[in-house]
């Protein structure tokens, strides 16, 4: 069977319960056919009720799933060309890997030669043709994951949906298997859309990350853009790396602005294009962690190129490539930077030291405040 056009359109998306109580609010969204798409946010952000409604799992309240040109609404699941990897795996106890991943094909009428034919393609696709004829109970964790893969593949879907599909596995497995999951998406041509919690593994493995709170989305865009140019607060916070720092604007002149803290000096930010902020607006700006540099506090810098706040070294952590330092700049806020370790270990810094955390004007980010 040839693969259908894979593209997902969500058009004026939402789900109730009860009518009362909203867990997605008139989602939009665009999903290329063929992209690895990654919809990331907190428990009961909506983004595993979205999958189920794309699934045919859940209807919507209102709103089109249009996949391939076609609204799905109302169709059973098998009629939208989607497949499902479920984060239990659910893989069937009593049947081997080969019969585990040949049982769509049974349920659809082929016959026993053309289903192991295909079944035995795809376990060689998935690296398991020595495990074919074993029990789950007798595969690893991740060995049981590339057998839900296979058997969601299996049916040639033109979108495969899964659903947290990492969570159980251990850090080192969780690696191995993103590579996988990376892999097997390339090979096989199709659209994923993928749950998580994670923003590391969205970001390792998107082509689209969805960043979601409270059943609406907040920032979608290429992995690199949603982490490097955050657009609010929330989004820079929840995928970490990030800054926030907050002030009232006192000055705009020269494509950038000045703006106050508590108890602190001005600090500059360009001023994006399109910026709707006037003097007195309170206003948020991000810095990514390792934009900061540490100097000791009689270090020289040009204030007209450079921010800088003088703070204490509160925590210390050893990251291997880099270490990261946590730092009072910020009242009642968490301030890191990120030092390259080579970097760190010339001048080592112990808790208690005062520096200067300073960073290049044009490094920081103004954000929208919602």
């Amino acid at each position: 069977m040839a693969v259908q056009r894979g593209d997902i359109e969500l058009a004026g998306l939402s789900k109730s319960y009860d009518g009362v109580h909203t867990v997605v609010h008139g989602i939009n969204l665009k999903i290329p056919d063929g992209a690895y798409c990654c919809f990331l946010g907190p428990s009961g952000c909506g983004k595993t009720t979205i999958l189920r409604m794309i699934a045919g799992h859940e209807d919507p309240t209102d709103g089109e799933i249009v996949i391939g040109g076609e609204n799905v609404v109302g169709l059973a699941p098998i009629q939208r060309g989607t497949a499902m990897m479920f984060q239990s795996y659910a893989l069937f106890p009593h049947l081997s890997v080969r019969d585990n991943i040949a049982f769509a094909l049974r349920v659809r009428g082929l016959s026993k030669t053309d289903r192991y034919r295909q079944t035995d393609a795809m376990i060689e696709k998935v690296r398991l043709t020595e495990l074919a004829d074993r029990l789950p109970a007798q595969l690893s964790g991740g060995q049981q994951q590339r057998v839900a893969l296979a058997r969601a593949a299996i049916t040639e879907p033109r979108v495969l949906l899964l659903d947290e599909p990492l969570s159980a596995l251990d850090e080192q497995l969780r690696v191995q298997m993103r590579l996988e999951l990376q892999r097997m998406q390339r090979e096989l041509g199709i659209t994923f859309v993928h749950v998580t919690h994670s923003q590391l593994e969205a970001i390792a493995l998107a082509d689209l990350v969805v960043v979601m709170e409270s059943g609406q989305i907040k920032q979608a865009g290429a992995a690199r853009e949603v982490y490097a140019t955050p657009k609010d607060r929330y989004v820079a916070e929840f995928l970490g790396g990030q800054n926030v720092l907050s002030g009232k604007v006192e000055k705009i002149e020269s494509g950038r602005l000045l703006f106050a803290q508590p108890d602190r000096k001005s600090l500059a930010a360009p001023l994006r294009a399109n910026a709707r902020v006037g003097v007195g607006d309170r206003i948020d700006v991000a810095v990514r962690r390792d934009d900061i540099e540490l100097l000791r506090p009689d270090a020289v810098i040009s204030a007209q190129e450079r921010s800088a706040l003088s703070s204490r070294v509160l925590a210390i952590e050893y990251q291997g490539s880099f270490v990261k330092v946590m730092l009072d700049a910020i009242a009642d806020e968490e301030f890191v930077a990120y030092v390259p370790e080579r970097t760190f270990f010339r001048d080592p810094l112990v808790i208690g030291d005062v520096v200067l955390a300073t960073w290049a004007v044009e490094h920081a980010r103004l954000l929208d405040r919602t």
